[in-house]
């Protein structure tokens, strides 16, 4: 439940005290009053002031907010505009990745993209297609790796790398629409799990199934 901070004396907080409340960087707050999602004042010298009345308002708000339906639609809102970043750097830093050849780095960098269209499919689908889409997933996440000469582990490690990434993207979403409620999180934490738990069991249950075939 979000609370208004308490503070002594005063009606009014400062920049970085609302943002070691709310627990966010100070940059996102200064945002989140540009853009009008929290209420803001300046004063004389172009400093911004929260007034408590005003937060305690807009908690109240945050929490009316925090419906299971509204928390399973800012999920896909925010698959609508998530965007996955990988960076060459982080990449080459992984010892699964050194041992692929360009073709290969191609697709596993094109693969993030693929997770989160996966992720939305399963979002919007029933339970049963939507599990079937995890566990395609899964699969393709291991011919990919068998393909490129990578073993179960590594394979492993290429696809944790992938989910982190995205799964950091869908956070950051969120925190920049200021979504605050509790509920809306815990969906979406929910939601991810599932798939990328699913997109796991899969991906293992295809190495096992490869391996016993060869016996």
């Amino acid at each position: 439940m979000i609370n208004p901070p308490d503070r002594v004396n005063t009606d009014w907080l400062t920049l970085s005290e609302v943002a070691d409340w709310l627990g966010v960087h100070p940059s996102t707050i200064r945002n989140w009053a540009d853009r009008g999602h929290l209420p803001s004042h300046r004063t004389q010298g172009g400093h911004r002031r929260f007034r408590r009345q005003e937060l305690d308002l807009w908690a109240k708000s945050q929490r009316a907010n925090a419906s299971k339906a509204e928390a399973a639609q800012l999920v896909q809102s925010a698959l609508g505009y998530t965007r996955v970043q990988i960076s060459e750097g982080a990449l080459a830093q992984q010892d699964w990745y050194q041992k692929l050849d360009e073709a290969a780095r191609g697709e596993y960098a094109r693969s993030g993209r693929k997770l989160m269209q996966g992720l939305n499919t399963f979002l919007a689908s029933d339970d049963e297609v939507g599990q079937a889409e995890a566990r395609a997933m899964g699969y393709d996440y291991a011919t990919l790796g068998r393909r490129h000469g990578l073993d179960s582990v590594q394979a492993t490690r290429a696809f944790l790398f992938f989910r982190n990434a995205l799964q950091e993207a869908l956070l950051g979403s969120y925190e920049e629409a200021a979504i605050r409620s509790a509920e809306a999180w815990a969906d979406m934490a929910r939601r991810m799990d599932a798939f990328t738990n699913q997109v796991l069991l899969s991906l293992l249950e295809t190495y096992q199934a490869f391996s016993s075939a060869r016996k």
